[in-house]
Order: structure tokens, then C-alpha cells, then sequence
């Protein structure tokens, strides 16, 4: 399903383009963030964090999502603690599935 990514392109200080994939989305405190890896298109065999066909394994990172208008997102940096915080409790399995998947009802 490779054709199915959601990608996302950044730009640094310095004009590079950096392009991630969305690898999943869900809520913490109230507040959206989103699951990123940099997408490499050498990999091909896979779309999860690491690969064992492949032996490939990326670096993710999390952003807090903020709406921008109706149909548009803006990715916001957090701080490194909070990051390693909300890494290590996916990694670990240790949330609660209703606090990390909230429903927008409105």
C-alpha cells in the first residue's frame, strides 16, 4: 500500500526538503499529534517503523497537529521531553486507547 502514504514536506533553515510520512495520528491531553518517519523510498518493501524483510528501521518523531482553516493542518515541533514521553508510551503499549484515540464528535 505504498501508493497510500501520507506525506508531508518540510523545509529547513536552510531551504532542504525534508519529506515524512504520517505513520498515525491520535490524541494525548486533549491535544492532536501525529506520528512521523522519514519516508525512504529504498525501503519499498514496507510501511511500519522497522522492517524486518529489510532490516531497515527509521526514526520517528511527534508533532502536535493544530487546524489551520477547515481542510488544512499545520505540524508544530514539541519539546524533546514531551516527544520521548509520548514515544515511550506507544512504544510500550502503555495508554489508554480512549485517551489516545478521542473521538471528534464536536
Amino acid at each position: 500500500m505504498a501508493d497510500e502514504l501520507d506525506l508531508v514536506v518540510f523545509e529547513d533553515d536552510e531551504g532542504n526538503e525534508l519529506t515524512m510520512e504520517v505513520l498515525d495520528y491520535f490524541f494525548y491531553e486533549g491535544q492532536e499529534y501525529a506520528l512521523l518517519a522519514e519516508a525512504d523510498e529504498n525501503c519499498g518493501e514496507c510501511d511500519e517503523e522497522s522492517c524486518d524483510s529489510c532490516e531497515y528501521q527509521r526514526d520517528v518523531f511527534v508533532m502536535r497537529v493544530d487546524k489551520v482553516g477547515e481542510d488544512e493542518e499545520e505540524f508544530v515541533p514539541i519539546d524533546d521531553e514531551l516527544s520521548d514521553k509520548l514515544i515511550g508510551i506507544i512504544e510500550n503499549g502503555l495508554y489508554d486507547e480512549a485517551e489516545f484515540d478521542e473521538d471528534d464528535e464536536g
